[in-house]
C-alpha cells in the first residue's frame, strides 16, 4: 500500500516553477492517486467510509443544485435566443441541432464542472491541507486507520458521481428552459422543438457527454485531493495549494474537452 507521504511527495513544490517538470509530476501524482482509488474502492463498503462518501455527494451534488439550476436556466435562455434570432422560429430542427452542439455536447459538461470547481475543489483542497498541517492524518494513522482509505477514496468517488449527475441535470434544465423561453417569447413550438432534440440525441452524443462528465469528475476530485495532500510546511501554503488546484483543474478540463471533442466529432 502506497503511503500518504509517498503519494503527496509525487509533486515537488520546488519544481512548480518549471512548467514541463511540474506537468510531468502532476500527471505522475494524479495517476498514482487514481490507481490507489481503483485498487481500494471496496473500502466504500465500510460504514464510516460510506458516510464520508454520502456526505461528499450531498455537498458536491445536492448543495450545488441551486447554482447549477440558475446557470443552466440563463445559459438555455441566452443560447436559444441567439439561435432563434439567427435561424428564426420556423426552423425547430436547426434550433434543436445547435442546442445539442452547444448545451449538451460542450457547455453542459464544462459549465457544470466549473461550478463544481468553484464550490468543491477549493473546499476539498483547503480541508485536506488543513487536516494535514494540524496532524489529523497522522492521528488517523496512529489509530490504525489509513487516511487515504478513509478520506480520499470516498471523496474522489463521491465527487465524480456528483459531477456526472449534476452535468445531466444541467443539460436537461438548459434545454427545457431554452425551448420554453423561445416558445413564450417568439412563438416557438415547444413540443416540436423537444421532439427534434430527442430525435437528434443519438447514442454517440449521450456517451460522449457521459465520458466528459466522468473524466471531468475524476480530474476535479483527484487534483483537489492531490494538492491538498501536498501541503507540508505552514498555513500560508494552504491558499497557494487551493489556487493551484483550481487553476490546474480549469486548464486540464479545457484541454481534455478539446481532446475528447476532436476524437469523436472531427
Amino acid at each position: 500500500m502506497r503511503s500518504l507521504t509517498n503519494v503527496a511527495a509525487l509533486i515537488n513544490p520546488e519544481s512548480l516553477g518549471r512548467p514541463l517538470v511540474a506537468t510531468f509530476l502532476y500527471w505522475r501524482g494524479f495517476l498514482a492517486l487514481l490507481r490507489y482509488v481503483i485498487a481500494h474502492w471496496r473500502v466504500l463498503g465500510l460504514a464510516p467510509v460510506r458516510r464520508v462518501f454520502q456526505r461528499q455527494i450531498y455537498f458536491t451534488g445536492v448543495q450545488a443544485m441551486g447554482a447549477v439550476s440558475m446557470i443552466a436556466l440563463i445559459a438555455g435562455v441566452v443560447i436559444t435566443t441567439q439561435i432563434t434570432s439567427l435561424v428564426g422560429s420556423a426552423n425547430p430542427g436547426v434550433t434543436a441541432r445547435i442546442l445539442l452542439w452547444t448545451l449538451v455536447r460542450e457547455l453542459g459538461p464544462l459549465l457544470s464542472a466549473i461550478v463544481i470547481i468553484a464550490r468543491s475543489s477549493a473546499a476539498t483542497a483547503s480541508e485536506l491541507a488543513s487536516m494535514r498541517l494540524r496532524g489529523e492524518l497522522d492521528s488517523l494513522r496512529r489509530l490504525g486507520i489509513e487516511p487515504l482509505d478513509y478520506l480520499i477514496v470516498p471523496r474522489i468517488v463521491g465527487m465524480t458521481i456528483a459531477v456526472v449527475a449534476v452535468t445531466f441535470y444541467f443539460q436537461i434544465i438548459a434545454v427545457v428552459s431554452g425551448l420554453g423561453f423561445a416558445a413564450f417569447v417568439r412563438g416557438f413550438s415547444f413540443m416540436r422543438g423537444l421532439e427534434n432534440v430527442v430525435a437528434l440525441l443519438d447514442l454517440t452524443e449521450v456517451l460522449v457527454s457521459l465520458l466528459k462528465a466522468l473524466v471531468f469528475g475524476l480530474v476535479i476530485s483527484v487534483t483537489s485531493c492531490l494538492y491538498g495532500l501536498r501541503v507540508e510546511r505552514s498555513v500560508t501554503d494552504i491558499p497557494r495549494a487551493v489556487t493551484r488546484a483550481v487553476l490546474q483543474n480549469v486548464l486540464t478540463l479545457f484541454l481534455l474537452d478539446a481532446v475528447i471533442t476532436y476524437a469523436f466529432f472531427v
